[in-house]
């Protein structure tokens, strides 16, 4: 019998013998963790408190070889394997009970290139330091709107955010990858060098683990047009169509986002209107500022606003706003459904959730999509969602394990009262449940998908995803 002793891998549990484990060790020039080290428990922590897993070993991976012999090690001992790189996955991807963790939060290295306007970035980086070297040369990368967001999950799920609708998707900017993949080879995938899993990585990541991503960049900011206009729950519905007719026909520079929460204690708002549900509308424009006022004169000065806080920001800064509303440590549940278009009826149905908000900090966000992302065929890469307009994604948020009830049925309701007006598939990030939806979240490209995990990772060896399952 080999010296480590590992039980079969549908239990999930392994025995280590500490002398193999110490050899494991010596390879690494980054940082093992066992369950009894100190700064165990700071390294198996996510973002969604919710998820509360313990990894029987975390390897914090300094570099590519460090990854390469985490990957051997695993595979040849049969151990269950969970990647981190932001660990900002809503449902908990980033670890796993009794398993591996591979971790790569100290691989954060950004370096643009500004004459050719691109970016190489490591896997374990987020996006606020992708932001702050980008934006020294006045460049972006499409990306979320969450800071901590890391570059990795994000890329391989798709990606969208504020530029979206110019830029594409964060997926859509990707020029090649470094991919570890399960025999512990380093592939470099691109549109000339394994294509096929090229096409995967982009909005299908379940091949293997990306150690760096080449991006292209774009011109942008460093001021936006940006910032909500806030009115009062009661105008939600006739504000929110509106906005429809507004957002559905604005050019790509321009993307409206809304959402349905209890309004914060912001010092734009007056006291009295602090923790009572509200509506935000929220605009982002890129371009010249006269031209942005101009273009959304209509919608600031539609209704009776509690307040507008529309004006030129830094775009870093509006990268950065969300981050402590969605700071780390809470408990966090989500779902979203894609919609070609709000009818009416589904506004109603968003008013009618949004006054049911469980918790202080659960909302109803609405995701301004389209324009640049339709351009690219369903088929163009893994991400097929190439007809949709918005994502809706009611969420729920908390932080006492008691209401854990109250703010996950609330969104499985809203969820439900939605289906009947929306595409029937979802954005594969937003997804809370660890498995189950793939084939609403990868749809008519799922079987493509299943040819490229049949080559890259037949056994598979990385399973912690909304699973693509290899048939060979």
């Amino acid at each position: 019998m080999s010296n480590l002793e590992v039980k079969t891998r549908t239990d999930e549990t392994a025995i280590l013998q500490n002398q193999d484990i110490k050899a494991f060790e010596e390879r690494l020039r980054g940082k093992l963790f066992r369950s009894q080290d100190e700064g165990y428990d700071q390294a198996r922590a996510i973002w969604n408190a919710m998820v509360d897993k313990r990894p029987a070993l975390i390897v914090r991976c300094s570099g590519v070889a460090d990854v390469v012999e985490s990957v051997n090690f695993a595979r040849k001992n049969n151990l269950l394997v969970s990647v981190r790189g932001g660990g900002h996955n809503i449902s908990g991807s980033a670890t796993c009970d009794k398993g591996l963790m591979i971790d790569l939060s100290a691989m954060r290295a950004v370096h643009v290139d500004p004459g050719s306007q691109t970016a190489r970035v490591q896997g374990g980086a987020t996006f606020a330091e992708v932001d702050h070297e980008t934006q020294a040369f006045g460049l972006a990368l499409p990306n979320g709107v969450i800071s901590t967001t890391g570059v990795g999950g994000l890329t391989l799920g798709g990606g969208f955010g504020r530029l979206s609708r110019k830029y594409g998707l964060t997926a859509d900017n990707l020029i090649s990858a470094n991919v570890i993949t399960a025999d512990g080879k380093l592939v470099t995938a691109s549109a000339k060098e394994n294509p096929d899993l090229f096409w995967g990585i982009r909005g299908g990541g379940n091949f293997g683990i990306v150690t760096s991503f080449e991006f292209k960049l774009h011109n942008v900011g460093p001021g936006v047009l940006f910032g909500p206009i806030v009115y009062p729950l009661k105008d939600a519905a006739e504000v929110l169509r509106n906005y429809r007719d507004f957002a559905d026909n604005a050019p790509r520079e321009c993307a409206v986002w809304a959402d349905l929460l209890t309004a914060p204690p912001l010092p734009f708002l007056p006291e009295a209107v602090h923790g009572t549900k509200v509506l935000f509308i929220v605009p982002f424009y890129l371009g010249d500022t006269k031209d942005g006022e101009e273009l959304l004169r209509p919608l600031r000065r539609y209704g009776n606003p509690i307040a507008d806080a529309v004006a030129e920001t830094p775009y870093v800064t509006t990268q950065r706003i969300l981050d402590d509303l969605y700071a780390s440590g809470s408990r966090n549940y989500w779902k979203s459904h894609n919609f070609t278009g709000l009818s009416d009826e589904a506004i109603d149905t968003l008013v009618e959730y949004a006054g049911k908000l469980p918790t202080p900090q659960s909302d109803i966000l609405i995701f301004h999509l389209g324009g640049a992302i339709n351009h690219v065929p369903p088929d163009g890469t893994a991400y097929p969602h190439r007809d949709l307009l918005y994502v809706v994604a009611p969420g729920g948020r908390w932080d006492d394990p008691a209401q854990d009830d109250a703010p996950v049925t609330w969104v499985r309701e809203c969820y439900e009262a939605l289906t009947v007006h929306a595409t029937g598939q979802s954005y594969v990030n937003f997804i809370s449940e660890s498995t189950g939806r793939e084939k609403e979240a990868f749809g008519t490209n799922y079987d493509r998908l299943v040819d490229v995990k049949n080559k890259y990772d037949p056994t598979n060896l990385f399973r912690l995803n909304q699973n693509i399952t290899p048939t060979v």
